[in-house]
């Protein structure tokens, strides 16, 4: 069966972000990543930076930022994490009805597990390509590359594993698993776009 929908999943450095928005251009279909944000925030009624920033991270926190005041009725007595997660969940299921697309990250992968129509990727690379990458891409901060990669990505899993009970990263999770590191990013993408067809 054609593969009209395709979730890309990502370690933080590995390109993954800008191997949809490639794969997206030659397919001509839309990618959902700041588009997500954005509807989710609509849907939601939370502040977009907030979906931006915790959207994929579970949070010790109650406190959240939201954009309009009906919210908190709306949420039935769920803290902002669960209820954030419902609305993406829904967002991702309606995207995917829509037509073809390919949806970055926010446990997609899990969500449209049913669908034979929709391909599970998963981007991977070694440590030092992803250090480098992170620095060129976002810049020197206090917090030494190492320690952004390996924050970034434990919170992604423990995310990925409270929500979906499935282990993030795992390959049995996935219809493909890329090593952007070792095969380049015009690699993957030229895969990707291969196995649509």
């Amino acid at each position: 069966m054609k593969k009209n929908i395709i979730t890309i999943s990502r370690e933080f450095g590995s390109g993954g972000h800008s191997i949809a928005q490639e794969v997206a251009k030659k397919l001509g279909v839309p990618c959902y990543d700041k588009a997500l944000v954005e509807q989710v925030a609509k849907e939601s009624g939370f502040d977009p930076e907030y979906i931006e920033n915790q959207g994929e991270y579970t949070s010790s926190f109650p406190f959240f930022r939201l954009s309009g005041d009906s919210v908190s009725g709306a949420m039935n007595g769920m803290n902002a994490d669960d209820y954030l997660w419902c609305i993406q969940r829904q967002t991702i299921l309606n995207l995917a009805e829509k037509g073809p697309c390919i949806i970055v990250g926010r446990c997609a992968d899990s969500i449209l597990k049913e669908r034979t129509d929709a391909l599970h990727v998963f981007i991977c690379a070694d440590k030092a390509y992803r250090k480098e990458r992170i620095v060129e891409r976002y810049g020197e901060t206090a917090q030494k590359p190492e320690q952004r990669l390996h924050q970034k990505d434990k919170q992604r899993r423990a995310y990925y594993r409270y929500y979906t009970d499935r282990e993030w990263g795992a390959p049995q999770n996935y219809g493909l698993c890329l090593n952007s590191s070792v095969i380049g990013e015009e690699s993957c993408i030229a895969i990707i776009e291969g196995l649509t067809k």
